[in-house]
């Protein structure tokens, strides 16, 4: 299997995502046989960097949750797949999500099983949604299936919201700061410069190199901000990069306290997924493929391809999960093995999901506590170092004068 970048038209719409398929020429079969008109097909190679940006054209989090839980709760009242979907997408505000929902009427009108249309817009459905509608489909139980998996994207969001709002804060007084010290190198230190220059002063090293600084922005500002512009831009492309990812994930896991709450992360997160792909029927095999989509880290990604490979061959799931105490807690692999002993597995991956859930809660709540002394002890230096540097020259000039 190969993912491809496709352009195509569909109901008089052009639009743009990503695919997987064997090769171009069964994708263009499928595509064609849709009814779409194919405006272009491109590979995209393992690795490689996708810089372009498509403005608008996305599906936020949030209106994937709601069809979910919308649905289920529409089914389960008695409305039929296909107005319920009418309904949704009356009520969506996204244009681009009316359209693929109004696809998706064409395609259960021609015998398309929900789930294989489901699996043909990856860009608003994940992989973990579209098992748990094909589960849902082979048990009877759709609505059942889609509450579980709504509940389960809602947990991973609440839990990722939860992270970046704790992240948040120190990101925020370090771009004031910023800001702050290059607008008084701009405006500020130029007129003290002036000052000690007329009086010809024996300067301190920290002071001169302090004015160095402000001569050299003043000089060539335009140089500056575009350096720096440049910096975070390199930043941002390193950061969406596969190397710079695999960086990132390497240093996120080895860190003091970010390393714990990310091991916990991704424990609740595989081990939810698990236990609702589980529960709705979905083959051991197939849910450990699809909790490696829902992972970000990569080494969890590899970790659980790993796993999933070991079980085809009839390995059992806790040795290896208590062999890989680097990634995950020794809870983890203990709390497996007693659900693969008592038959009770989808429930025990559930508990450890929600265990892990509220430390990660709790310790994002702590988070702020802990980074804030830092935050002002940084602060402190900071204008300590800026005080001294500028006002002690003032004392040897008061002498002077």
């Amino acid at each position: 299997m190969a993912l491809y970048k496709i352009k195509a038209i569909r109901n008089g719409t052009e639009y743009s995502t990503k695919v997987e398929a064997e090769d171009k020429l069964s994708l263009y079969k499928d595509l064609q046989s849709k009814g779409e008109t194919v405006l272009s097909v491109d590979e995209v190679r393992k690795g490689s960097l996708d810089l372009s940006f498509s403005f608008g054209k996305g599906i936020k989090t949030e209106d994937k949750i709601l069809f979910a839980k919308n649905l289920a709760a529409m089914i389960t009242a008695g409305l039929p797949l296909a107005r319920a979907l009418t309904v949704i997408s009356r009520q969506s505000k996204s244009k681009n999500f009316k359209n693929i929902l109004s696809s998706i009427g064409d395609d259960l009108n021609k015998g398309t099983p929900f789930s294989q249309s489901l699996k043909s817009h990856p860009e608003a459905f994940p992989p973990l949604m579209v098992a748990m509608v094909g589960a849902g489909e082979e048990s009877g139980n759709m609505a059942g299936s889609l509450k579980i998996v709504g509940e389960q994207m809602e947990k991973n969001h609440l839990l990722a919201k939860k992270i970046k709002g704790a992240m948040m804060y120190p990101a925020v007084i370090m771009v004031a700061m910023s800001a702050v010290a290059l607008l008084m190198i701009i405006f500020i230190l130029p007129k003290l410069t002036e000052t000690f220059k007329g009086f010809n002063a024996d300067l301190p090293a920290l002071t001169k190199a302090i004015i160095f600084v402000s001569d050299f922005v003043q000089a060539h500002l335009i140089l500056v901000l575009v350096s720096i512009a440049a910096f975070v831009a390199l930043i941002i492309v390193l950061i969406k990069s596969a190397r710079g990812k695999r960086i990132i994930d390497t240093v996120s896991i080895r860190m003091p306290i970010i390393g714990t709450m990310v091991k916990e992360v991704n424990s609740a997160r595989v081990a939810r997924t698990l236990s609702s792909l589980i529960s709705s029927g979905v083959d051991i095999v197939g849910a450990l493929a699809i909790a490696s989509d829902v992972v970000q880290n990569h080494y969890y990604k590899e970790m659980v391809r790993e796993l999933s490979e070991k079980v085809e061959k009839g390995v059992e799931l806790a040795p290896i999960f208590i062999g890989r105490e680097d990634i995950y807690p020794v809870f983890v692999g203990e709390m497996i093995g007693v659900g693969e002993e008592t038959g009770t597995l989808s429930n025990v991956l559930l508990e450890v999901a929600v265990y892990y859930e509220a430390e990660v809660d709790q310790k994002t709540k702590d988070l702020s506590s802990i980074i804030e002394p830092f935050l002002m002890l940084f602060i402190g230096v900071a204008v300590g170092f800026f005080a001294v540097a500028m006002i002690s020259p003032i004392y040897s000039l008061s002498d002077k004068i």
